[in-house]
C-alpha cells in the first residue's frame, strides 16, 4: 500500500478536488484501471437504459457469468463522492463480482453532482432497483433473489436502497457495503486521523459533498447519512468491507453496530493496512483480491448459490 501511495505522489497529478467536475471525472476514469486486475471476459455483457421517475433514461451495464436464465441479480452502485465515477470506472470490479459470485450484476450510471444534486442519486438508485425487480424475468434474472451493493458513495446509496426496499416490501437477500459513507458531518475520529489522506483526504471529501448537498438539512437527511435513519429494523442482511486507513472506517463500524442493534445479521471485514479505493487495486494489493472473494462468498451464501 505504501508503494502505491508513493507512486501516486511521484506521478504528481493535480488532486481531483482542484479540477472542474468534468475534468475530475475524466481524470478519474483515465486512472481507474491502472491498478486493476485483468478484465474478466464474460459471455454476456449488455448496455441497458433504465427509466428514472422523471423519465430520464439511466445508462446501465449488465454482466452475466453464464448465459443461463434464472441468475440472482446484484444492483451495483459505483463510488465517487456523488460527483465522479461511472459504469466504466467500475467495470473490472463488477465483472469480477459476477464471475466469482455466479450472479448477474447490473451497474448503474446514476446522475452526478453538481449538475444533479441531492437527492437525485438516491432517487435514481431506488428507481433502478424497483425497475429491476419488475423486469428481472425479462433480463433472465430471478426476481426472488435480488441484492444491492456499492462502494463509498455507492455504498451509501446501497444502504439507503436497503431501507427503501424494506419500506416498499421488496425483499433483498443482501446489502453489500464497501467502505460506505453513513455520517452527516464527517466528524468521527477516523476523519480527523486521516484528514490528510492517504488517497482520500478532507479537502476531497468536502468538495464532493459540497457538490451534492446544499444545506445542513440535506446533510442530516438519512438518504445522505443512513446512520440517521429512524430505524433499520428488518432491512436486508449486510456484508460490510472497510479499509483500516480510511476516513470512512469509523462510520462503517458505526453503521454495522446500528444494524446489529436492530437485529440485522452483519458480516464485517476490516482490511488492515489499506486505504480507501483499495478494492480497485487488485494488481498491487492482495487485500483487494481477498475482498473480491469475501464479497462474492457473501453473495453466494445470500443467494443460496452453494
Amino acid at each position: 500500500m505504501r508503494s502505491v501511495i508513493d507512486r501516486m505522489a511521484r506521478a504528481g497529478r493535480p488532486p481531483l478536488h482542484s479540477l472542474a467536475p468534468a475534468q475530475a471525472r475524466a481524470a478519474y476514469e483515465a486512472g481507474a484501471g491502472v491498478l486493476e486486475i485483468p478484465k474478466a471476459e464474460l459471455p454476456r455483457v449488455e448496455d441497458l437504459r433504465i427509466p428514472a421517475r422523471d423519465g430520464a433514461p439511466l445508462p446501465a451495464r449488465l454482466y452475466a457469468p453464464v448465459p443461463d436464465a434464472g441468475l440472482p441479480l446484484l444492483l451495483y452502485l459505483h463510488g465517487g463522492g456523488f460527483t465522479i465515477g461511472s459504469v466504466a470506472t467500475h467495470d473490472v470490479l463488477c465483472r469480477e463480482l459476477a464471475r466469482l459470485a455466479g450472479c448477474m450484476v447490473v451497474s448503474l450510471d446514476y446522475r452526478l453532482a453538481p449538475e444533479h444534486r441531492f437527492p437525485t442519486a438516491s432517487n435514481d438508485a431506488w428507481d433502478a432497483l424497483a425497475w429491476l425487480a419488475g423486469h428481472a424475468g425479462a433480463l433472465g434474472a430471478d426476481a426472488a433473489r435480488l441484492a444491492v451493493g456499492g462502494d463509498s458513495a455507492g455504498g451509501t446509496l446501497a444502504a439507503v436502497n436497503a431501507i427503501l426496499a424494506r419500506d416498499a416490501g421488496l425483499p433483498l437477500a443482501l446489502q453489500l457495503l464497501i467502505y460506505p459513507g453513513t455520517t452527516a458531518h464527517q466528524d468521527t475520529p477516523s476523519h480527523a486521523r486521516f484528514a490528510q489522506g492517504p488517497v482520500l483526504d478532507e479537502p476531497a471529501i468536502t468538495w464532493f459533498f459540497e457538490n451534492y448537498v446544499a444545506s445542513r438539512a440535506e446533510r442530516e437527511d438519512w438518504r445522505f447519512a443512513p446512520l440517521l435513519a429512524p430505524d433499520v429494523d428488518g432491512v436486508a442482511p449486510a456484508w460490510i468491507g472497510l479499509a483500516e486507513c480510511d476516513p470512512l472506517v469509523d462510520e462503517g463500524i458505526d453503521y454495522a453496530d446500528k444494524l446489529r442493534a436492530a437485529g440485522v445479521p452483519v458480516e464485517l471485514e476490516i482490511y488492515r493496512g489499506v486505504t480507501h479505493e483499495f478494492i480497485k487495486m487488485g494488481r498491487a494489493i492482495p487485500e483487494a483480491r481477498q475482498a473480491h472473494q469475501h464479497a462474492a462468498q457473501a453473495l453466494r451464501a445470500a443467494f443460496r448459490q452453494d
